[in-house]
């Protein structure tokens, strides 16, 4: 406990001092190409620990951008993934849920994008490539947990409100890393069937895993703009703060 209070301590010092600096980044998985968002303090010197970050079914918007804000005054490397292409950015949830439906149909290319964005980051100077750790939102959560079915090397990643199905279950053995999904206990989009099958497949994989649930959440319980005009879906404060400790807390357990 000394340990991950001091862990703590050092960093609101270092996000008292913090020269953010924010960059548009051009990437490519094969021929298509991608447009990132980075975040990270310049203040910081040496290999650091980072966080990939990929978005909601919208794309990158200025929710993910700030999540990689407040990221960097903690001392990480905050690097927004995008999943589907430069210049996509859905507008309506008709044209998000087309966008996150192909993806969902295609895990294979959408394991192939999480990888591409981590392949990036991973190579960046100012990162130290064995301490990643992957979070998503939604769409973005699905994302991360099939990053890691992929048997990608990170450290651990971190499911917000995400999607928890998956097609082939057994790909559950090429976890190789922790997993944390942080849930909405309200959710209707991910019903109670989905949520007992991804326990399942953890358990036979003998994956370290945690599952939260927090009480009264529905879906996209993080997202300041989830106003609850799409029904099941809408922002809690208090579910927000809660979820947002527990992934300080799980970072401070991979990199003490």
């Amino acid at each position: 406990m000394k340990n991950i209070l001091a862990t703590f301590a050092v960093l609101a010092a270092l996000g008292a001092r913090a020269e953010l600096r924010t960059e548009t980044i051009a990437y490519r998985d094969g021929d298509t190409p991608l447009e990132g968002h980075l975040v990270h303090d310049t203040a910081l010197e040496g290999p650091r620990p980072a966080v990939l970050i990929v978005h909601q079914w919208k794309g990158i918007t200025g929710g993910e951008k700030r999540r990689a804000e407040m990221l960097a005054r903690l001392g990480y490397v905050a690097f927004c993934a995008d999943i589907y292409g430069k210049g996509v950015r859905p507008q309506t949830v008709a044209e998000a849920g087309a966008q996150a439906g192909k993806y969902k149909a295609d895990r294979a290319l959408l394991r192939q994008r999480a990888n591409a964005a981590l392949a990036w980051l991973k190579r960046h100077e100012r990162v130290d490539p064995k301490r990643i750790v992957a979070i998503g939102y939604c769409f973005g959560g699905t994302t991360v947990l099939e990053l890691a079915r992929s048997g990608a090397d990170v450290a651990g990643v971190v499911s917000f409100h995400g999607g928890l199905d998956s097609p082939r279950p057994a790909d559950g053995r090429n976890i190789r890393c922790r997993v944390l999904v942080l849930h909405g206990a309200d959710d209707p989009f991910v019903p109670d069937t989905e949520v007992a099958a991804f326990e399942r497949e953890m358990r036979e994989a003998g994956v370290d895993w945690q599952l939260i649930k927090y009480g009264g959440a529905v879906h996209s319980f993080t997202d300041w703009d989830a106003d609850g005009s799409l029904p099941g879906a809408k922002y809690d404060a208090r579910a927000d703060a809660r979820s947002w400790a527990a992934l300080k807390q799980f970072f401070a357990e991979l990199f003490r």
